[in-house]
């Protein structure tokens, strides 16, 4: 059954499409300049990504489910295709709300459809590691800005915004098609050679998306989502504007910043998944909302460049973790075989971030003459509700254990 089959060569193309659609975490680069291109305010340009990311579920539902039913290449065609032309049709725009139908609505169905397929085949196929398995392939999503943001911020200087949003567009589309190639779907009941399935625990395996919208658990699961990814999508959507207002750097050097961001973003993806693998889920929560926590309060305290960096590569580790832990939870409390569609509905937490994120941090940079700093307060305080939060998931993680641990001493004695 598993004859032929490579799964690391599918992780790392896998991977790879990951770092072509990651390229949403570089649209502070593209922000700026399209403002003058289409004459429009950055609340207007940065609605397109927030569109973007807003609609994420709904594709991810969609890819999750073909992923569900071995359709996992077809997908990231399908996806690869619709991102490619967004990026492509963006520049053509004359208006921002043209741009919110290339770049948020193609560009967010391919890149949440590709995203899904991703990240659900990787579950399936690394049972035994799928907190690092998980981390790598979402550290190409989350570290595409490391590549991307330097190159684009040079083809900017020399080409202009929207013909460099065309030529990425054409090189995203040839890469991702090439990269599907390799990816193969994971058989059903697939198991790596010498690994042995754990036995069922807390009673949560192979749920369907309309029994698990029935747990408190799930409600409790997608709003640490919600909270984990607040703060990296604040400054994932303003991180060279908030380098070029707060701190006095050129579009140059913001977009180094921006790199360094993505690096840690890239990073955390891997580094927590593992730690997670070694230490349990929860108590990485818990890490990375105290350190969510104490960037934000460096960067709201902050008047250095210094300070600037240490902040954003602690959101940035943050974030990443985030990424990378939370399908691993889904898929530990629901199962496998559901898995898809039910971290499409999942990833609605990540939506709420994505939509109420850069609203709150735009939004009070309005009101106070371009400056963030309140809106890091606002998210210092809600990743602290966080951390509180993990304490209650702890608590329905032990009373689900000890039910199902009675279940099965009750189903034995009969």
């Amino acid at each position: 059954m598993n004859v032929g089959l490579n799964r690391w060569r599918i992780l790392i193309a896998s991977t790879l499409i990951n770092l072509c659609v990651g390229a949403v975490y570089a649209f502070s680069i593209f922000a700026l300049p399209l403002t003058a291109v289409l004459d429009a305010s950055m609340g207007e340009i940065m609605m397109a990504f927030t569109i973007n990311a807003a609609l994420f579920p709904i594709p991810m539902i969609i890819g999750g489910k073909l992923v569900d039913k071995g359709g996992a290449k077809i997908a990231i065609i399908i996806g690869g295709i619709l991102f490619g032309l967004g990026f492509i049709l963006s520049g053509f725009v004359t208006a921002p709300w043209m741009l919110y139908i290339t770049y948020g609505v193609l560009g967010g169905m391919g890149q949440a459809m590709v995203y899904a397929v991703t990240i659900g085949n990787s579950v399936k196929l690394f049972p035994d590691k799928r907190g690092l398995a998980t981390g790598i392939v979402t550290a190409g999503y989350g570290g595409a800005a490391i590549i991307i943001a330097p190159i684009a911020n040079a083809l900017i200087t020399s080409n202009g915004v929207q013909p460099t949003m065309m030529m990425l567009g054409i090189a995203f589309l040839v890469i991702i098609l090439s990269s599907s190639l390799f990816v193969k779907p994971c058989p059903t009941g697939y198991a790596p050679e010498g690994w042995t399935p754990p036995a069922a625990n807390h009673g949560g395996l192979n749920v369907p998306w309309n029994e698990m919208i029935k747990k408190p658990i799930f409600y409790v699961i997608i709003s640490m989502f919600l909270i984990g990814a607040l703060s990296g999508m604040m400054v994932t959507a303003n991180a060279s504007v908030i380098g070029q207002t707060m701190f006095g750097l050129s579009a140059a050097t913001a977009a180094l910043y921006v790199s360094l961001y993505a690096l840690s973003n890239c990073l955390g993806r891997v580094f927590w998944g593992a730690v997670s693998d070694k230490i349990g889920r929860t108590k990485c929560l818990m890490m990375i909302y105290l350190v969510i926590a104490a960037a934000m309060l460096t960067i709201a305290l902050s008047t250095s460049v210094a300070g600037f960096a240490v902040a954003i590569i602690g959101i940035g580790l943050c974030f990443g973790g985030t990424m990378g832990i939370f399908p691993s939870i889904v898929v530990e409390k629901f199962g496998t075989k559901f898995y898809g569609v039910n971290y499409g509905i999942t990833f609605t937490g990540y939506a709420g971030a994505a939509f109420f994120g850069p609203r709150i941090a735009n939004g009070v940079a309005a009101a106070n003459n371009g400056m963030f700093t309140n809106a890091f307060y606002i998210a210092l305080a809600i990743s602290l509700v966080g951390f509180a939060l993990t304490f209650i998931f702890k608590a329905m993680e032990n009373k689900q254990q000890t039910t199902s641990i009675i279940a099965t001493e009750t189903e034995t004695a009969i």
